[in-house]
């Protein structure tokens, strides 16, 4: 799930992690995407608190990480915007540690390839390549399922793209 970054990438996420620890946030992923002005950098923090991040975190921390990035001329080419906000409920996973603290949460993932090339026997998930179910756990290199009796175990290098599932459940709290 690791693509190789461009070395202004890996600066820019130094700058952005530097922003975002001074102002008590977690930085959750950075993207850049787009062409010509049509160029966004994307900063998705985050909090380790129940309130999570607010408007005045992402405003602080886009100020002052657009002042760094425009001192260190961090970005090449000559315009993009950037956003920064949360990464929301149905937030994407692509980090080990992403999936560290989904363990006992609902996730969906899809795969590479179908999960026989896994290891997995059971005919109803033989040729699957998705999955939305809790996982269970990760062990840094593996995602474990057990759906229905059925122990499924994916590699984290099959996988091509995961995320948060938002449920609301009976009786949960507003």
């Amino acid at each position: 799930m690791t693509d190789a970054k461009p070395s202004w990438m890996e600066k820019v996420e130094d700058l952005a992690q530097e922003v975002t620890s001074r102002e008590g946030c977690i930085l959750y992923d950075v993207e850049f995407v787009g062409v010509g002005k049509g160029r966004t950098l994307r900063l998705y923090i985050d909090r380790d608190t129940p309130e999570g991040v607010g408007i005045d975190d992402c405003s602080n921390v886009s100020r002052a990480l657009n002042s760094l990035l425009d001192e260190a001329d961090a970005v090449p080419g000559e315009s993009y915007t950037l956003e920064v906000s949360t990464p929301g409920i149905e937030r994407p996973l692509r980090k080990a540690w992403h999936f560290e603290k989904a363990v006992g949460k609902k996730i969906w993932v899809k795969t590479n390839r179908a999960f026989e090339s896994f290891g997995v026997e059971d005919k109803k998930w033989k040729s699957a390549k998705q999955i939305e179910d809790v996982l269970t756990a990760f062990d840094g290199e593996n995602l474990s399922f057990h759906v229905k009796g059925v122990d499924l175990k994916v590699p984290l290098s099959a996988v091509e793209r995961s995320k948060m599932v938002f449920e609301i459940t009976k009786g949960q709290k507003k």
